[in-house]
């Protein structure tokens, strides 16, 4: 048998372009595998020069997924650029239109990403294993809650941040509008309709998957378990917190390896390049770059649910705690490395969030007019820090004394994760694919590794040679090549 390569490309039911090579030897055995990214991020470039504050109606753009995890990590760091901190009433708006951002998000992988691979089955055609096999398995109307409860999320943050899709609001120091006393009561019935879909949802996971010995097994085979350290933020009370806190990272034990203001993420992060893909590989900077490795000495670090579960010592809210010890109990304790138990972090972070927006209705400061704090300080420097719903996410602004852009650094969820995807991908395929049995299947289990993740690739990548290849086919009127033209 001759040595191959396997390439799946595109890998699919992700945001953004990226494929999987696999390595064969002769045996027909995985050698080596990598998760390659291969589209270019230039907003830290075409950012620069510009006013500061136009930074949070610009990165809302950079992707369609997660636009409120951007847009908060801009507010927050010209707050901390302009030297003001927003009114108690603002806060509470801004977690608001978080919270129900992460409601939303969450759903749309679980039902949309993950399902079908746990419902419809990862042998099953993949004409099939998508959303409209997962409603033909389980029913039109679990469908149509699922719609509704995201649709009623997104009226949520229109009305706090003016449109869903690229929200804008967020301001120095505050947001742009406030709540009325008639909208709270309106935000009150869509908090109580998402922690009773919350539920639902966290009923139907245990179901289709704990329940499911086919499927228990996939999440708790050493396929998918990988040893790394873990980072997120957490709380005052170390409980998990998605809009601020600091920062904490555990080592493969469990043990606190660094707790530190997300202001001197630097001193902590490091990034490292491969020539194999154009996404940042990130790391413990104290303990060096140490390559894909796991165990014991890793300097590879892991973000997203299931590493603010692990960081944490419980959830921030009461129906989230029960799911949170039933999680560890089931996976046999903290921290747990089952990268497909994501899945299931991820419905919990869903609950903390309904049951947050619950008690954020019932607050009374909810609907005072005190929405900003005008005494605005440039300082030049600001860095802001939000739990998207991918993971821990980073802006870093610079500017001159007139408060034009020299420096804009984002190190998004995804670059995070890209060294433990990479090596979650080659773990899974060296357990899947043996003796040259290639499978689609199988394949698909392997996409599965990175799937868990949730990565989002469009504000994830760089392009390492600050230009990306080029191909340009010139055609004729019938559409015939005539001249192509390169850059490499």
């Amino acid at each position: 048998m001759t040595a191959k390569t396997i390439t799946i490309d595109p890998i699919t039911r992700l945001e953004g372009h990226g494929k999987i090579e696999i390595f064969l030897n002769d045996l027909g055995d995985v050698e080596d595998a990598f998760w390659q990214v291969s589209e270019l991020r230039g907003f830290e470039r075409f950012c620069l020069g510009r006013p500061a504050e136009e930074m949070t109606r610009i990165v809302p753009n950079i992707c369609g997924v997660c636009p409120s995890a951007h847009h908060m990590a801009a507010t927050k760091a010209l707050d901390d650029l302009y030297d003001v901190e927003p009114t108690p009433t603002a806060k509470l708006i801004r977690q608001l239109e978080f919270n129900a951002f992460y409601i939303e998000d969450h759903y749309i992988h679980f039902f949309f990403l993950a399902a079908p691979d746990f419902v419809v089955g990862p042998d099953a055609d993949p004409a099939e294993r998508n959303i409209l096999g997962v409603i033909h398995k389980v029913g039109k109307e679990i469908g149509a809650r699922v719609i509704e409860v995201r649709k009623k999320n997104r009226q949520i943050i229109k009305l706090v941040f003016s449109k869903a899709p690229h929200p804008e609001g967020g301001l120095p120091g505050g947001v742009a509008r406030g709540i009325t006393v008639d909208e709270r009561r309106w935000i009150k019935e869509i908090a109580d309709y998402s922690v009773e879909f919350a539920q639902f949802a966290m009923g139907l996971f245990k179901d289709l998957v704990l329940h499911n010995k086919k499927n228990l097994d996939l999440v708790l085979s050493d396929a998918y378990q990988l040893k790394t350290c873990y980072m997120s933020l957490v709380d005052e009370n170390n409980k998990v917190s998605f809009y601020d806190g600091t920062v904490k990272v555990i080592d493969p034990d469990g043990k606190e390896f660094v707790r530190f203001d997300p202001r001197d993420y630097v001193e902590h992060i490091g990034e490292w390049v491969e020539p194999w893909t154009y996404i940042k590989m990130n790391h413990l900077k104290k303990i060096g770059w140490k390559g894909l490795v796991e165990g014991e000495g890793t300097s590879l670090y892991r973000v997203a649910p299931l590493a603010r579960l692990n960081v944490a010592d419980g959830m921030a809210t009461p129906l989230a705690q029960k799911e949170y010890e039933q999680m560890f109990e089931t996976l046999g304790g903290r921290p747990a490395h089952h990268t497909l138990a994501m899945h299931w972090a991820r419905l919990i972070c869903a609950l903390q969030a309904a049951e947050h927006n619950q008690l954020i209705a019932s607050d009374p400061l909810l609907t005072s007019k005190d929405i900003r704090n005008m005494n605005l300080r440039l300082k030049r420097v600001g860095v802001g820090c939000v739990e998207a719903p991918r993971g821990t996410l980073f802006h870093h602004y610079e500017t001159d004394d007139r408060g034009l852009l020299t420096k804009v650094n984002l190190i998004v969820a995804t670059q995070n994760n890209a060294a433990p995807i990479s090596l979650s991908v080659k773990k899974a395929a060296r357990e899947f694919i043996k003796g040259g049995n290639i499978k689609e299947g199988l394949l698909n289990r392997v996409e599965m590794a990175f799937r868990a993740y949730d990565p989002c690739l469009s504000c994830a990548t760089h392009a390492l040679p600050g230009q990306v290849p080029l191909v340009v086919n010139i055609r004729d009127s019938e559409g015939r090549v005539i001249r192509t033209l390169r850059r490499s």
